[in-house]
């Protein structure tokens, strides 16, 4: 069997999966399908471990969607004198870059605007952030395999206004360009559980963990119920090992602990990060902008025919599974990003928002923005790993270092072998974009269409263009987001483990943050070529599309809201879609095997 076809998150497979978790032992059990739980599950799967991952929701719906879209070391880790966190980070920007999904990562220029002063303090800014700015690039090329990033370079003011021209001549005095990395967080993700897949390890969405088996003071597996058949009784599923890797819900693991009196070992708090997308055309430049803001740092960052404005950084106690953004979020980042351009962004410029939760381990500091970005791993019952902390860049090396302690318990000597691993899509992704324009003619589709798939599948956009020629209405731009293709949606459902309107409209593409709309005008077209593949009836589309254009509407009103409190009262009115899908018009996803 193939990579591609062992990899397939299908329908069927998800089936043959849950049989797996009813009926197998397993030597890694993974709650939670982040980027740290998809890395632990490859890591533990690439060691030849028996691996089940189950997530409550879908790949990848909570923090790990919600991001900078940054693969980066961390300019003001640098600052902080935090040098093994920018070593450590760097280096794994290098191995995304270059080897692990050249396919997903790709450099992006940023630009560190110099701001006006006296003579003498503008030479101090340029040789302070300069020298910043070279041991950044020192430590990628030196230390962490920085291969694919140009190096940085100093620019006088106009040369900083040639490259971004809306940036106001008033507020700087030159700027350094340096380079980082870019990245779909979600498609990382899914990329991550299905090669995980292709070495065995069974992924299961919708598959909310309820409670921990013990015998005696060990954990011996978890209780699920599958949120897609909800009257369907829970799963006991059994591992010699079961890792925890669930961000902000970290706490939730050690409170089920909690009447045996287990200490958690560590606590986990969470910021908000708010984020804008506004169209390319409100800013013009050819490159992303790093701002030093009272709170946080802002960052102005291209993507594709859009910009990304962010991010917030405050506490948020609130609900977890949906953080809301705010009327007072939004005008802040509006606030902070005017005070360099030469034409204010306005709430009409906004096409979307989208806000996510950093799990920082907590700490003694009073703001989120001074907790450390480290991780730790705790084993707060025999049986039971917990990872939580970090960043999105460094998930490989948490990944790593949880299965290290699962494998040290099992008594097995093997390994992390994942900085050697290229993820689905990665293998010969160079030659497939070197000969791009013969690929688009032998199958008849221009070369922006074929340019498009390969920078969200790789080497697995022939698989996609299969589709299309076995279907030749896949093609079809989506109605309202004609930079995708309707066989996207098709294989989103078919082969990426997509479950619901909300999957595809939100995380497999991201047109609910892309368009004026939020994908509204798209929802009917998708909920037909995903009900298509999936066998939906039309009571089942129907139900898809309302409980999407709620989610819409709800989203809509919260950032209208003056505060977390009210803004979060607003996002809740529209219950998850998952655990209401009882009538399905297929029962492809309830039977056994």
């Amino acid at each position: 069997m193939s990579r591609y076809s062992a990899g397939r998150l299908s329908p069927i497979r998800r089936v043959a999966d849950l049989k797996r978790l009813r009926d197998e032992q397993f030597d890694v059990l993974v709650i939670g399908g982040g980027v740290t739980g998809a890395g632990a599950a490859l890591d533990a799967a690439s060691r030849g471990l028996s691996v089940a991952l189950v997530e409550a929701r879908d790949l990848a719906s909570g923090t790990s969607s919600r991001s900078s879209k940054l693969i980066h070391g961390g300019l003001r880790y640098l600052e902080q004198l935090e040098l093994h966190l920018v070593h450590e980070a760097l280096t794994e920007r290098g191995l995304l870059t270059s080897r692990l999904a050249p396919h997903l990562v790709r450099p992006v220029p940023i630009l560190v605007p110099l701001e006006p002063a006296s003579p003498p303090a503008r030479v101090w800014h340029r040789l302070y952030y300069g020298l910043g700015v070279a041991a950044y690039d020192a430590f990628a090329g030196v230390f962490g395999s920085g291969r694919g990033m140009p190096l940085h370079r100093h620019l006088t003011r106009d040369g900083a206004r040639h490259i971004f021209p809306s940036l106001r001549a008033d507020r700087i005095t030159g700027a350094i360009r340096y380079y980082d990395g870019q990245v779909d967080d979600a498609r990382l993700v899914v990329n991550l559980a299905r090669t995980a897949a292709s070495l065995g390890a069974a992924v299961v969405t919708s598959a909310r963990v309820t409670g921990f088996i013990r015998e005696a003071r060990e954990v011996v597996g978890v209780r699920v119920r599958d949120l897609e058949a909800p009257g369907s009784p829970e799963i006991e599923v059994r591992a010699r090992t079961v890792v925890a890797a669930t961000g902000v819900w970290s706490d939730d693991m050690s409170r089920m602990l909690s009447d045996v009196g287990v200490r958690p070992g560590l606590r986990v708090r969470a910021s908000k990060g708010v984020h804008l997308v506004v169209p390319r055309s409100a800013i013009t430049g050819d490159a992303g902008l790093i701002l030093r803001t009272p709170t946080s740092v802002l960052f102005v960052i291209p993507w594709g025919g859009h910009w990304i404005i962010g991010t917030t950084d405050t506490d948020w106690e609130l609900d977890r599974s949906h953080p809301a953004a705010s009327a007072r979020d939004i005008s802040y980042l509006l606030d902070q990003v005017n005070t360099v351009l030469d034409r204010p962004l306005t709430t009409d410029d906004i096409e979307g928002v989208y806000a996510g939760l950093r799990p920082l381990l907590s700490g003694e500091a009073d703001s989120t923005s001074k907790l450390s970005r480290e991780h730790a791993v705790v084993e707060p019952m025999l049986g039971l790993l917990l990872v939580a902390g970090g960043k999105y860049t460094t998930y490989r090396v948490m990944a790593a270092d949880v299965i290290d302690r699962a494998v040290r318990r099992l008594g097995i000597d093997r390994p992390s072998r994942t900085d050697q691993l290229p993820l689905l899509g990665a293998d010969g992704y160079e030659a497939a974009w070197r000969d791009r324009q013969d690929t688009a003619r032998r199958h008849g589709v221009t070369a922006g269409v074929v340019e498009h798939l390969l920078e969200r599948y790789g080497t697995l956009s022939v698989h996609l263009l299969a589709m299309i020629a076995a279907e030749p209405e896949l093609a079809t731009p989506l109605t309202g987001a004609p930079e995708y293709l309707a066989a996207e949606i098709a294989y989103a459902a078919t082969a990426e483990g997509a479950l619901h309107l909300d999957d595809v409209l939100t995380r497999r593409t991201r047109i609910s943050i892309e368009t004026p709309h939020r994908g509204a005008e798209t929802a009917r077209h998708a909920a037909e070529v995903m009900g298509d593949a999936l066998g939906w009836d039309e009571a089942v589309r129907t139900r898809e599309i309302e409980h999407y254009l709620a989610r819409v509407e709800a989203e809509r009103q919260s950032q209208k809201m003056p505060d977390d409190l009210t803004a979060d009262a607003a996002r809740l009115g529209v219950p998850d879609v998952r655990g209401y899908a009882a009538d399905r018009g297929t029962d492809l996803l309830h039977v056994d095997l």
